[in-house]
């Protein structure tokens, strides 16, 4: 297909095969047919100085190099060149498009290259997981018993799976998020669970569990009661803190049917009510996606019309400074009828300065940069839609070889 790159054919681990020396030559120069010699930069520079260099090309590219001889396939497989390549700051994020609503198979988009990539992600099964991502880690938790949990590195394959999370069995609603430090590559995972206290329809039983790659276990950190509000699906952790967005129960105003609730990881036992912490989101929303860009908080929502706040107008990206929102971009019209029919609700992630936008409804898929204040659409997803409920999905993940769960 146009577009598609089979990921295969990049692996390290198939470089070694049917890779020979290449020999140094001469080129003839082509300005006033005058006889040149052409040193080979792979003559003169040492390792540990290609490797530097080499460190700083796109993920792809460095697959691609180690095709190139014996040496250099040598240097990409190194642990001295994993340890360079810690040192890069940070790689574009790909997205991943899923283009089955039960096969985790699809394709993953490289904004650098504005290339396409078949991928095969490991442990996950369906597409309807829960997914979230941190600095080349992703964790995936299965959609029924949501007690398996899965913690990997999509491009080098390695995976962990974690022990089951403590609190409710089953909950109504579970809000998965991961986060990684970069520099000692220890991680947290959070699970906000929420469930419907019994025969009280306006009252939810929320709990708070972390879990912490250094003990490897789990801890459940907060339980509280909520009245009028439940957790859902959405939730990041972001310089310290878990943020989660809570649904109104009991009706209200339309921009009141949306909120914030922060959650501080490092204090966790001198919280009050979590409800005291509460953010009310700038209008009224269809549905709002979180994000973390830079250790900063960043909410990617649906615009509802003011007569018909249920049905989406535009979309607009805000980001949290102290309590209050800062609308930093709206989609342009024509981008947004760029997607033909675009639902009320769609996905969205973001990291670094890329965020994704993707209707549920199309493999369409539109990136924003938030450094140049840019929209443009991505290269063509090489998957076309088979049947009208034919569903799109997806997330974003920074792509690093050197970080293992």
């Amino acid at each position: 297909m146009d577009g598609e790159t089979s990921w295969i054919n990049h692996c390290i681990d198939d470089m070694a095969r049917g890779i020979n020396e290449f020999d140094s030559f001469l080129e003839l120069s082509d300005e006033g047919n005058k006889e040149a010699s052409t040193l080979s930069v792979d003559l003169i520079l040492p390792d540990d100085l290609l490797e530097r260099i080499l460190a700083y090309l796109p993920i792809a590219s460095i697959f691609r190099a180690g095709c190139v001889c014996r040496r250099w396939h040598e240097i990409v497989s190194s642990r001295r060149f994993l340890w360079n390549f810690s040192n890069v700051l940070s790689q574009k994020p790909w997205y991943f498009m899923f283009t089955s609503s039960d096969e985790p198979i699809g394709y993953a988009y490289d904004p650098i290259l504005r290339k396409w990539y078949g991928i095969e992600l490991p442990c996950i099964e369906t597409s309807n997981w829960f997914i979230a991502s941190s600095y080349g880690l992703v964790c995936f938790m299965d959609n029924d018993s949501r007690s398996e949990l899965y913690v990997c590195n999509p491009i080098s394959k390695s995976w962990k799976k974690l022990e089951e999370p403590p609190g409710l069995k089953f909950s109504d609603y579970s809000a998965l998020s991961l986060s990684v430090d970069r520099v000692s590559h220890r991680y947290t995972v959070s699970m906000v669970k929420s469930k419907q206290v019994t025969g009280n329809f306006f009252q939810w039983e929320l709990s708070i569990h972390i879990y912490d790659s250094d003990t490897m276990m789990w801890v459940t950190s907060w339980k509280e009661v909520l009245t009028g509000w439940r957790a859902g699906d959405e939730s990041i952790i972001c310089d310290g803190v878990l943020y989660f967005l809570i649904y109104a129960t009991g009706g209200g105003a339309p921009e009141n049917r949306h909120g914030l609730i922060s959650f501080n990881l490092s204090s966790r036992s001198s919280h009050a009510l979590l409800i005291k912490s509460f953010i009310p989101v700038p209008c009224a929303l269809t549905c709002g996606r979180l994000m973390n860009l830079k250790e900063k908080l960043v909410m990617v929502g649906g615009i509802g019309k003011q007569d018909r706040p249920d049905i989406i107008k535009g979309i607009g990206i805000w980001v949290l400074n102290g309590k209050e929102w800062q609308e930093v971009a709206r989609m342009p019209h024509k981008f947004f009828q760029g997607f033909g029919e675009f639902d009320d609700v769609f996905a969205s992630s973001g990291t670094d300065d890329l965020i994704y936008i993707q209707s549920y409804g199309a493999p369409s898929l539109l990136v924003y940069d938030m450094n140049l204040k840019q929209w443009r659409w991505s290269h063509k997803c090489p998957v076309t839609k088979r049947f009208p409920l034919q569903l799109f999905t997806g997330f974003c993940f920074e792509p690093r070889l050197e970080i293992a769960p």
